[in-house]
């Protein structure tokens, strides 16, 4: 079993001073990489010396060092949202330079920690993978369905009446799909049937 993603419940924000340069973390949740890059235009600050980031949307990331030495700017903030198993995430660090050079090192682990602490402060929910279902049902089954569609965290997308029945198109946790099938089985001694359609 894969571990548990999460992402956040509401736009972040942190601000820290770190040898006379001021950073501000921003962080949100996105649905795509477009939705990552709006933000980032959003809330980039022009009057900043750097405006750095980084994003996460399942298999997709990109990070940008926005003219910090290579690997000491993104790459951190990347990072932080991997190691805390953030997706749908990105992250912007504006920094505004104070006069003190801080080298690489001091770098990423002003970027990385400042957008590590952002996200650890945050509002977190975990991520439910999804999958939609198609089943037939006797009249006589809908009623104790309908009863049971929040135990299983499922939402209803279209339903279909025939002459034999109802054929109904469902959204859930993929985790709840046999749970799901084997209730269905019972319910229709193996009438019905139930198909995964993504």
């Amino acid at each position: 079993m894969s571990a548990a993603r999460y992402t956040l419940a509401a736009p972040a924000s942190l601000t820290q001073e770190i040898r006379k340069s001021k950073f501000a973390a921003n962080a949100a949740r996105v649905a795509s990489p477009e939705a990552a890059l709006a933000f980032v235009a959003a809330v980039a600050d022009t009057n900043a010396t750097h405006n750095c980031w980084a994003y996460r949307c399942g298999q997709q990331y990109r990070f940008n060092d926005d003219g910090e030495p290579v690997g000491t700017a993104g790459k951190p903030i990347l990072q932080a949202i991997d190691t805390q198993l953030m997706d749908n995430t990105v992250v912007v660090v504006t920094r505004w330079f104070g006069g003190i050079k801080l080298g690489a090192g001091g770098l990423a682990r002003a970027y990385g920690g400042c957008a590590a602490e952002c996200l650890r402060l945050a509002t977190k929910v975990e991520l439910i993978e999804l999958t939609t279902v198609e089943l037939s049902l006797a009249f006589s089954a809908v009623p104790l369905l309908q009863s049971r569609l929040t135990e299983f965290m499922a939402t209803k997308l279209d339903e279909r009446f025939g002459d034999d029945g109802v054929d109904l198109r469902l959204t859930l946790p993929v985790d709840r799909v046999e749970a799901l099938r084997a209730l269905l089985a019972d319910w229709s001694r193996g009438r019905s049937r139930l198909r995964v359609v993504d």
